[in-house]
């Protein structure tokens, strides 16, 4: 079919619009000035449309009749003698429906240079305000702004159920400086799922990706986005925000945090998959972690993952709370719960890589967009996936408003960075010739530790009372130091060597524990040289390692004896306090992701027990400031009796700030218990046994202490004073002093 305009696009121009492969499509389509001067014409692609008429929005008259060119669904027609732009809509007719839309072609570009540039230069710290899949109006016309950055890509279309998934149908505006494409689709509003169609440079159609700035994503197994709506949540923990900020620091403060992964805290068995959802998740476990006296709750990520058994440690969506549990909004209810009850939230971050799944962004254009095109960079070797160029501004951008983000938008209180030292070194797991040095010959990861001193900095900087803590694993100096002192800039560093030392020690027999007295010591060596948490985390109970109370030897009262010790030592230990979820009430079994915990547990006086002592030491960490003041300072630490290998016991004293009273702690780690156990301590005056682990409320056999004690002034162990006590077997004791 032909008509005097066809000469306006000649057919390479219209075959490639058909195919959804021109390099321009705003520049065709929409309304333009007519190249011989004859005033503005009207493009339109509209498959399976039989008629268009051009509609003026300000006096909603037919303006023009858009001609057929092409019969799959080119329309294209001069718009009489207007000379000037101007809003309008199209009148569409399919079979025997007429609908009226608008024009996504007739918008022009949303965004702002100075953005673009600064994404590019990875200085962009809120890249979500504009990148990805946001409600606007526009000129009146309520829709959604799709944006996304693709700068190998030779076609980017938004697919979805709102254009029957066809990429001719919303072809998006390229920015070729910065690689960004973009486009204002009217009428798409919340809770539509898309993808983006994208042609790689070569001409290839990639399969479909996911955005990887989506708000939300379908329940895995499916893989789309979809949008939101604006933020309207009405947030209600003013309070709580407003005391974190000016709160003084966490250091001198108690922290004790209650790890969770929420798809495995309860089930319910009568569901499909039986999760809770995050309003549940609500209801049921901040009420929880209230009553054991919990600080914080640390969740396992939560950014949207297409296997559940990466626990979310591959996660594909960055920017989604995974709807496994619920919407966004439905999060940040979950979050405003647990502020308005006194509880923190930590967030597990993943930064250190992430999955090959072909909807994420891996090739995402084709190429090496996010990721290293060289292997011995861009791979990892332990878990299959990807790792990001953290040399690239874009991605810098990506990751620290991603970090940004959860503190923003969610209020979460701080991150947990996964895997730090696979980010540090470039030698990670690799043997001689699988890693290339850095610019100055070494292992270092440089471009990594400073994308991490950045996302630590800015997090700081703008969330007064966050808490940025790192899994590191390895020696690597001032994790927890200041940026400007030269260090990574996290408040925290989990202590791993504490963590494998103490928990070798608890395996083994207590009749060779003596030979090995070191392991529960050696943690003070080095345990102020950064700022500790103690972690007994979900990495110690999976994979065959059992659960802890099965890794404690001897029959089931040892086990359960030693395990309500070695909580008692933990909590009394400097640095801040980790337990993983079923910790708290001696899980028998390993934890199992697909399971609920064991709450049935609870029934046996054990088990109960435990779960006593864990909310009674949570309560006196609280209370006695000795025990948490000085937490990752050596002045709140001192031996009273480090090398009493023969007895395995240890006694040390805790301090606080200023005139606080100290507490005096006695671990007996052996099935021995002492009646008339003599001990030398620095001050004379009383000491109340605050806490017995071998209490029968603890499921102990009761021996201890009742009411205080009376230091004598008689010398002992180099100390001018002695007291004499009742160890019980395999248990702590935990004593405030008191002057008198």
């Amino acid at each position: 079919m032909q008509n005097r305009l066809e000469s306006l696009l000649n057919r390479r121009q219209i075959d490639a619009l058909l195919a959804a492969r021109h390099d321009d499509v705003f520049s065709v389509l929409g309304m333009h000035e007519h190249s011989g001067g004859h005033g503005l014409i009207a493009r339109a692609l509209l498959p399976g449309a039989s008629a268009v008429d051009v509609i003026a929005n300000k006096d909603n008259k037919k303006v023009a009749s858009l001609e057929l060119i092409d019969e799959a669904g080119l329309f294209e027609g001069s718009l009489g003698r207007r000379r000037k732009p101007f809003s309008y809509r199209l009148r569409i007719r399919y079979g025997d429906d007429l609908v009226e839309r608008e024009d996504p072609y007739r918008f022009s570009s949303l965004l702002k240079d100075d953005d673009l540039y600064l994404f590019g230069e990875g200085t962009q710290e809120k890249v979500y305000q504009w990148m990805g899949a946001h409600g606007r109006q526009v000129e009146g016309v309520d829709g959604t702004l799709f944006v996304v950055w693709a700068p190998g890509a030779e076609r980017v279309s938004v697919v979805g159920e709102f254009n029957a998934w066809d990429g001719r149908r919303h072809c998006m505006r390229k920015h070729p400086a910065s690689g960004i494409w973009e486009i204002f689709i009217p009428a798409v509003g919340e809770g539509l799922t898309y993808k983006y169609e994208i042609v790689a440079s070569g001409g290839e159609v990639l399969p479909l990706k996911a955005d990887p700035y989506a708000f939300a994503m379908q329940h895995p197994p499916e893989t789309a986005s979809k949008t939101v709506s604006a933020q309207s949540y009405v947030w209600q923990d003013e309070q709580w925000m407003s005391s974190r900020a000016s709160s003084s620091n966490l250091y001198h403060g108690p922290v004790s945090i209650y790890e969770v992964h929420l798809g495995s805290w309860r089930r319910i068995p009568e569901r499909s998959e039986g999760f809770l959802t995050y309003r549940e998740l609500a209801a049921q476990l901040v009420p929880y972690a209230v009553d054991m006296g919990f600080t914080h709750i640390q969740l396992m990520p939560v950014s949207e993952y297409p296997f559940g058994g990466s626990w979310g440690y591959q996660p594909v969506g960055l920017y989604a709370p995974t709807s496994r549990f619920g919407s966004p909004d439905d999060f940040r209810f979950f979050v405003d719960s647990c502020h308005k009850q006194g509880i923190g939230v930590l967030l597990d971050w993943v930064p250190g890589h992430f999955p090959t799944d072909e909807h994420g962004i891996g090739r995402f254009d084709g190429s090496c967009l996010y990721e290293h095109e060289d292997v011995r960079k861009g791979f990892h070797p332990d878990w299959n996936t990807l790792i990001y160029d953290y040399g690239r501004g874009e991605v810098v951008s990506y990751l620290l408003s991603n970090a940004i983000y959860w503190l923003d938008q969610f209020h979460i209180d701080g991150l947990r960075v996964d895997a730090v030292a696979s980010m540090l070194y470039l030698d990670y797991s690799r043997e001689e010739g699988e890693w290339l040095p850095n610019v100055q010959g070494g292992r270092e990861n440089l471009e990594a530790v400073e994308l991490l001193q950045k996302v630590n900095s800015r997090v700081y900087l703008n969330n007064p009372g966050a808490m940025m803590v790192a899994e590191e694993s390895t020696t690597w100096p001032g994790v927890s130091r200041a940026v400007d002192e030269g260090g990574l800039g996290f408040g925290f560093k989990w202590n791993m060597g504490w963590m494998n030392d103490t928990l070798r020690y608890m395996e083994r027999d207590p009749i060779h524990r003596q030979h090995h007295h070191g392991e529960m010591t050696f943690g003070l060596v080095y345990g102020f040289s950064e700022n500790f948490v103690l972690p007994l985390s979900h990495d110690e109970v999976v994979h065959g390692k059992g659960s802890l109370l099965n890794k404690m030897p001897g029959d089931d009262w040892q086990k359960f004896a030693n395990l309500r010790a070695y909580l008692g030592f933990m909590w009394t230990h400097p640095g801040k306090k980790l337990l993983f979820m079923g910790g708290e009430f001696a899980q028998v079994r390993e934890w199992n992701h697909d399971l609920s915990l064991d709450w049935q547990l609870l029934e046996d006086a054990g088990h109960q027990g435990v779960q006593n002592l864990v909310r009674d030491l949570n309560k006196l960490y609280r209370e006695l400031p000795a025990l948490h003041q000085l937490d990752c300072d050596s002045k709140g630490f001192e031996w009273v009796q480090a090398d009493n290998q023969r007895q395995s016991i240890l006694v040390y004293l805790r301090k606080g700030l200023a005139d606080t009273p100290p507490v005096l702690v006695v671990v007996n780690l052996t099935p021995t218990s002492y009646p008339d156990y003599r001990l030398g301590v620095p001050r004379q005056g009383h000491y109340r046994e605050c806490l017995n682990t071998d209490s029968e409320h603890y499921g102990g056999s009761n021996m201890g202490n009742v009411g205080r004690l009376q230091a004598r002034a008689k010398p002992l162990g180099g100390q001018a004073f002695q007291l004499s006590l009742c160890v019980p077997p395999l248990a702590t004791l935990i004593f405030e002093w008191q002057a008198g």
